[in-house]
């Protein structure tokens, strides 16, 4: 009422009721009527705004599956939430999703859930998984409401998706020979494991993806290329596939154990990191032209460190790689560099981790050349807390690389720019890694907590590591415009 008095007064100050004539101090009936009027209009216009917010909350109410839910699993959910991917349980039809309403609510409302660890307004990357809070409060709404289905008539197919990939039909699968058996021994194991091929003839690949038969326990895996020529190895099928390197068996006893080298004792052609993995990792690939490989037709993938995480129950492993041809060479050959452990940088503090403390450590590289970076790949294991790395050009001004509030070591991406990022020479790429070392941290490995370091080069789980890992090519004029965004992995926004 309070509102409609205020509004009726300007009306009737706008009809100018408040001037008096000089011989009469009465309101002309018109502007009385006037004034009648615009009370009463804004009456309506009250009762309309109040019955539109009614309307808001009805139509909030009205949130099927078929019409509204639905798009945004399928998008967001599906991709990972399907047999033989990463989620735990399938999210596909209404009943999957019925299942697991009251969690899928509870984990976007929180952003837990798509997995985006990087921070997307500091820098932003091909294939962002994430939310709008229009979708996350959508969810909620239908949550609410008990999860009304919808109209089955309009149910949107499920999307498909090839089998046992992420990037299409492979032109060529190759499998491990037989089930790798991992003890239940609550160790980690570092296999040393040869997946041979014999083409037609010599080739070119694209793309190569390397799925884990046993994402529980494969906890990363380093792929290289070997090539032989044909006078030089007559049978690349010969030899163990699969051995065990450990202090007591070293690389070279490996790999006479899977007959790797020529059958003159010199070494093939090695392509290193022509596929890797780690926890949440997807396969990396990019336009046509840019990376793949000339390979010949006799050959074998390396997997020089296949490590199976400590589990207290034997289970098996049997892992394939994912092959693509092209017909096209290719025209510029990607490379990678790495900052902190093993790499090419100290890092400062060593990497020592005190018990019951957190700390923070950096490291950092001055780039020699002009480059065009493409990816990035920051790494840590179960104690890290927060990373961020950037980079300083010659002239002082910042390039924010990435920024990860909080770490999440079962979300290790490689992160591709949208566009290449050209890294003048003389930049210098900074890393800074928090970790927490104390019982507040859930996945500390250990109760109670003890000094944990990378002093002993070691990749198990229980040490620790802090790397950023660079994928480029050397700077052309132009790379800066040049688009990531390719026909096999295509940016989901």
């Amino acid at each position: 009422m309070i509102k409609n008095k205020i509004t009726a007064d300007l009306a009737c100050r706008q009809a100018g009721v408040r001037r008096r004539r000089a011989k009469s101090n009465k309101i002309r009936m018109g502007e009385l009527h006037n004034c009648i009027l615009a009370a009463f209009g804004s009456s309506v216009v009250f009762a309309c705004c109040i019955l539109s917010g009614c309307e808001q909350r009805k139509r909030a109410s009205d949130f099927t599956f078929t019409e509204h839910i639905a798009p945004i699993i399928h998008k967001n959910c599906t991709p990972c939430h399907r047999p033989g991917e990463a989620g735990p349980f399938p999210l596909i039809t209404y009943q999957d999703v019925l299942k697991k309403a009251k969690t899928i609510k509870r984990v976007t409302e929180i952003k837990f859930m798509p997995p985006w660890p990087a921070d997307r307004s500091y820098s932003t990357f091909l294939g962002e998984w994430g939310l709008t809070d229009e979708e996350i409060q959508m969810i909620g709404d239908w949550v609410d409401n008990h999860c009304p289905p919808g109209d089955p008539s309009i149910m949107p197919p499920p999307p498909r998706f090839p089998e046992h990939s992420q990037l299409g039909k492979p032109d060529l699968v190759l499998k491990m020979k037989e089930p790798f058996m991992i003890p239940g021994d609550n160790k980690d194991h570092f296999m040393v494991i040869k997946i041979p091929f014999e083409l037609p003839s010599d080739t070119f690949i694209r793309a190569i993806e390397f799925v884990p038969g046993n994402r529980a326990l494969v906890h990363h895996m380093n792929g290289h290329l070997v090539q032989y020529e044909d006078a030089r190895k007559k049978n690349v099928f010969e030899g163990k596939y699969v051995t065990e390197r450990d202090t007591s068996h070293t690389l070279e006893m490996c790999y006479n154990d899977i007959r790797l080298l020529n059958d003159d004792g010199s070494y093939p052609l090695l392509t290193v990191s022509v596929a890797n993995y780690l926890p949440g990792m997807g396969p990396i690939v990019y336009p046509e032209g840019l990376g793949g490989w000339k390979v010949k037709r006799k050959g074998a993938f390396l997997m020089r460190d296949q490590h199976y995480g400590p589990t207290p129950v034997p289970s098996s492993d049997q892992s394939y790689i994912n092959i693509f041809f092209s017909d096209k060479p290719p025209v510029r050959q990607t490379m990678e560099t790495q900052l902190g452990t093993l790499g090419i940088s100290e890092i400062v503090p060593p990497l020592i981790i005190p018990p019951d403390t957190v700390m923070t450590f950096k490291t950092h590289a001055v780039i020699q050349n002009d480059i065009a970076l493409i990816s990035i790949n920051p790494h840590m294991h179960l104690l890290g807390k927060s990373y961020w790395a950037f980079a300083v050009k010659p002239g002082g001004d910042t390039l924010p690389l990435i920024r990860i509030p909080e770490w999440d070591f079962r979300w290790q991406y490689t992160y591709t720019f949208k566009k290449m990022l050209h890294i003048p020479k003389g930049t210098a790429i900074w890393a800074y890694g928090t970790y927490d070392n104390t019982t507040d941290n859930p996945n500390n490995p250990f109760f109670p907590p003890r000094e944990v370091s990378d002093r002993r080069q070691s990749m198990s789980t229980t040490d620790e590591m802090f790397q950023f890992i660079m994928t480029y090519v050397p700077y052309r004029p132009g790379d800066e415009n040049i688009s990531l965004v390719t026909d096999l992995n295509l940016d989901r926004k």
